[in-house]
Protein backbone atom coordinates (compact mmCIF):
# COMPACT_ATOMS: atom_id res chain seq x y z
CA UNK A 1 0.00 0.00 0.00
CA UNK A 2 1.07 3.12 -0.88
CA UNK A 3 1.50 5.84 1.76
CA UNK A 4 -0.55 8.08 0.00
CA UNK A 5 -3.53 5.55 0.20
CA UNK A 6 -2.67 5.12 3.74
CA UNK A 7 -3.34 8.93 4.40
CA UNK A 8 -5.55 9.31 2.29
CA UNK A 9 -9.50 9.72 3.92
CA UNK A 10 -12.07 7.39 2.30
CA UNK A 11 -14.24 9.34 -0.17
CA UNK A 12 -17.90 9.13 0.26
CA UNK A 13 -21.48 9.72 -1.79
CA UNK A 14 -24.17 10.42 0.21
CA UNK A 15 -27.63 9.30 -0.70
CA UNK A 16 -29.34 12.32 -0.29
CA UNK A 17 -32.13 12.43 -2.99
CA UNK A 18 -34.58 9.89 -4.50
CA UNK A 19 -33.29 10.09 -8.00
CA UNK A 20 -29.83 8.75 -6.68
CA UNK A 21 -31.32 5.85 -4.60
CA UNK A 22 -33.04 4.19 -7.44
CA UNK A 23 -30.27 4.62 -9.70
CA UNK A 24 -28.23 2.69 -7.04
CA UNK A 25 -31.39 0.52 -6.34
CA UNK A 26 -30.55 -2.06 -9.49
CA UNK A 27 -28.97 -4.48 -8.24
CA UNK A 28 -26.57 -4.70 -11.68
CA UNK A 29 -25.56 -1.41 -10.47
CA UNK A 30 -25.09 -2.25 -7.02
CA UNK A 31 -22.79 -5.14 -8.84
CA UNK A 32 -21.01 -3.01 -11.26
CA UNK A 33 -19.98 -0.32 -8.67
CA UNK A 34 -19.01 -2.83 -6.05
CA UNK A 35 -16.18 -4.57 -8.77
CA UNK A 36 -14.89 -0.94 -9.77
CA UNK A 37 -14.09 -0.31 -6.03
CA UNK A 38 -12.84 -3.48 -5.18
CA UNK A 39 -10.85 -4.75 -7.92
CA UNK A 40 -10.58 -0.96 -9.73
CA UNK A 41 -10.82 1.17 -12.70
CA UNK A 42 -11.89 -1.48 -15.70
CA UNK A 43 -13.47 -1.28 -19.39
CA UNK A 44 -16.91 -2.17 -20.37
CA UNK A 45 -15.77 -5.22 -21.86
CA UNK A 46 -13.81 -6.52 -18.93
CA UNK A 47 -17.04 -5.51 -16.37
CA UNK A 48 -19.50 -7.58 -18.47
CA UNK A 49 -17.73 -10.73 -18.67
CA UNK A 50 -17.22 -10.60 -14.59
CA UNK A 51 -21.17 -10.00 -14.26
CA UNK A 52 -22.18 -11.96 -17.30
CA UNK A 53 -24.12 -9.35 -18.71
CA UNK A 54 -24.91 -7.77 -22.93
CA UNK A 55 -21.81 -4.97 -23.39
CA UNK A 56 -24.60 -2.68 -24.34
CA UNK A 57 -26.29 -3.07 -20.65
CA UNK A 58 -23.43 -2.79 -18.46
CA UNK A 59 -22.91 0.69 -20.99
CA UNK A 60 -26.13 1.56 -20.25
CA UNK A 61 -25.74 0.95 -16.32
CA UNK A 62 -22.14 3.29 -15.95
CA UNK A 63 -24.08 5.82 -17.86
CA UNK A 64 -26.92 6.04 -15.05
CA UNK A 65 -24.40 5.46 -12.04
CA UNK A 66 -22.21 8.55 -13.94
CA UNK A 67 -24.96 10.46 -14.01
CA UNK A 68 -25.77 10.40 -10.09
CA UNK A 69 -21.74 10.79 -9.26
CA UNK A 70 -20.89 6.89 -8.50
CA UNK A 71 -18.81 6.27 -11.34
CA UNK A 72 -16.31 8.63 -13.28
CA UNK A 73 -14.65 8.17 -16.78
CA UNK A 74 -10.77 6.87 -16.59
CA UNK A 75 -9.73 8.30 -19.98
CA UNK A 76 -6.13 8.38 -18.89
CA UNK A 77 -6.49 4.23 -19.48
CA UNK A 78 -7.26 4.01 -22.50
CA UNK A 79 -4.98 3.19 -25.22
CA UNK A 80 -7.11 4.53 -27.73
CA UNK A 81 -10.21 6.12 -28.30
CA UNK A 82 -12.43 3.72 -28.84
CA UNK A 83 -11.63 2.25 -25.29
CA UNK A 84 -13.43 3.55 -22.45
CA UNK A 85 -12.42 3.09 -18.88
CA UNK A 86 -14.29 3.55 -16.21
CA UNK A 87 -13.94 3.84 -12.11
CA UNK A 88 -15.60 4.18 -8.90
CA UNK A 89 -15.66 8.35 -7.84
CA UNK A 90 -15.93 6.86 -4.38
CA UNK A 91 -14.69 4.36 -1.94
CA UNK A 92 -18.12 4.07 -0.55
CA UNK A 93 -22.06 5.15 -0.33
CA UNK A 94 -23.42 6.48 3.07
CA UNK A 95 -26.94 7.46 3.81
CA UNK A 96 -28.68 8.63 6.93
CA UNK A 97 -32.44 7.30 7.64
CA UNK A 98 -33.63 10.17 9.84
CA UNK A 99 -32.76 13.02 7.24
CA UNK A 100 -36.55 11.11 5.21
CA UNK A 101 -38.25 9.63 8.01
CA UNK A 102 -40.84 12.47 7.31
CA UNK A 103 -40.81 11.98 3.73
CA UNK A 104 -42.49 8.91 2.61
CA UNK A 105 -41.50 9.00 -1.02
CA UNK A 106 -38.40 9.34 -0.01
CA UNK A 107 -38.42 6.61 2.70
CA UNK A 108 -40.01 4.85 0.66
CA UNK A 109 -36.96 4.65 -2.16
CA UNK A 110 -34.55 4.82 0.86
CA UNK A 111 -36.41 1.46 1.84
CA UNK A 112 -36.25 -0.51 -1.69
CA UNK A 113 -32.32 0.95 -1.62
CA UNK A 114 -31.49 -1.07 1.57
CA UNK A 115 -33.83 -3.95 0.39
CA UNK A 116 -31.50 -4.15 -2.59
CA UNK A 117 -28.32 -3.92 -0.30
CA UNK A 118 -29.53 -6.74 2.00
CA UNK A 119 -30.27 -8.83 -0.98
CA UNK A 120 -27.29 -8.37 -2.21
CA UNK A 121 -25.28 -9.53 1.16
CA UNK A 122 -27.27 -12.49 1.14
CA UNK A 123 -26.04 -13.51 -2.46
CA UNK A 124 -22.64 -12.75 -1.39
CA UNK A 125 -22.89 -14.81 1.63
CA UNK A 126 -24.33 -17.75 0.20
CA UNK A 127 -21.39 -17.39 -2.93
CA UNK A 128 -18.69 -17.38 -0.02
CA UNK A 129 -20.58 -20.36 1.50
CA UNK A 130 -20.76 -22.50 -1.65
CA UNK A 131 -16.79 -21.22 -2.37
CA UNK A 132 -15.77 -22.64 0.70
CA UNK A 133 -15.33 -26.14 -0.21
CA UNK A 134 -12.56 -24.86 -2.47
CA UNK A 135 -10.80 -22.92 -0.41
CA UNK A 136 -7.65 -23.84 1.32
CA UNK A 137 -8.20 -24.27 4.92
CA UNK A 138 -6.30 -21.23 6.70
CA UNK A 139 -9.03 -19.00 4.69
CA UNK A 140 -11.69 -20.81 6.14
CA UNK A 141 -10.43 -21.15 9.15
CA UNK A 142 -9.75 -17.11 9.25
CA UNK A 143 -13.30 -16.31 8.33
CA UNK A 144 -16.13 -15.45 11.17
CA UNK A 145 -19.45 -15.71 10.60
CA UNK A 146 -21.70 -15.32 14.01
CA UNK A 147 -24.20 -13.22 15.97
CA UNK A 148 -24.94 -11.86 19.08
CA UNK A 149 -28.12 -10.20 21.08
CA UNK A 150 -27.57 -7.79 24.46
CA UNK A 151 -29.49 -5.49 26.25
CA UNK A 152 -28.67 -1.92 25.63
CA UNK A 153 -29.24 1.27 26.21
CA UNK A 154 -30.05 3.99 22.72
CA UNK A 155 -26.48 5.67 24.20
CA UNK A 156 -25.01 2.12 24.42
CA UNK A 157 -25.93 0.77 21.14
CA UNK A 158 -24.77 4.19 19.44
CA UNK A 159 -20.91 3.28 21.20
CA UNK A 160 -21.15 -0.53 19.91
CA UNK A 161 -21.89 0.75 16.39
CA UNK A 162 -18.84 3.41 16.18
CA UNK A 163 -16.68 0.89 17.52
CA UNK A 164 -17.50 -1.53 15.32
CA UNK A 165 -17.37 1.06 12.85
CA UNK A 166 -13.66 1.89 14.41
CA UNK A 167 -12.49 -1.65 13.64
CA UNK A 168 -13.80 -1.73 10.17
CA UNK A 169 -12.74 1.41 8.68
CA UNK A 170 -9.24 0.73 10.58
CA UNK A 171 -8.77 -2.51 7.85
CA UNK A 172 -10.70 -0.87 5.23
CA UNK A 173 -7.59 1.57 5.19
CA UNK A 174 -4.89 -1.08 5.66
CA UNK A 175 -6.57 -3.53 2.57
CA UNK A 176 -7.43 -0.93 0.00
CA UNK A 177 -5.03 -1.80 -2.15
CA UNK A 178 -4.25 -5.66 -3.43
CA UNK A 179 -0.82 -7.11 -1.99
CA UNK A 180 1.08 -10.45 -2.27
CA UNK A 181 -1.10 -12.75 -0.72
CA UNK A 182 -3.80 -10.95 -0.30
CA UNK A 183 -7.44 -12.02 -0.97
CA UNK A 184 -10.58 -9.65 -1.20
CA UNK A 185 -12.44 -9.94 2.11
CA UNK A 186 -15.74 -8.45 2.82
CA UNK A 187 -17.04 -6.89 5.85
CA UNK A 188 -20.33 -6.78 6.83
CA UNK A 189 -21.80 -5.29 10.04
CA UNK A 190 -24.98 -4.61 11.24
CA UNK A 191 -26.08 -3.18 14.64
CA UNK A 192 -29.92 -2.68 15.12
CA UNK A 193 -32.98 -2.64 17.44
CA UNK A 194 -34.48 -6.25 17.13
CA UNK A 195 -38.52 -5.89 16.48
CA UNK A 196 -39.87 -7.33 19.54
CA UNK A 197 -42.10 -10.52 18.63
Amino acid sequence: MTDETQRREPSRIELQDLGRMRALANPARMRLLGLLRLDGPATVGVLAERLGEAPGSVSYHLQTLAKHGFVEEAPELARDRRERWWRAAHDYTSWNPLAFRDDPATRAGLDEFRRQVLDGYHRELLDALAAEPALDTDWVEASESADAAAHLTAPELAELSAELADVRDRWFRRGRERRDGTRAVRIITHTFVRSEP
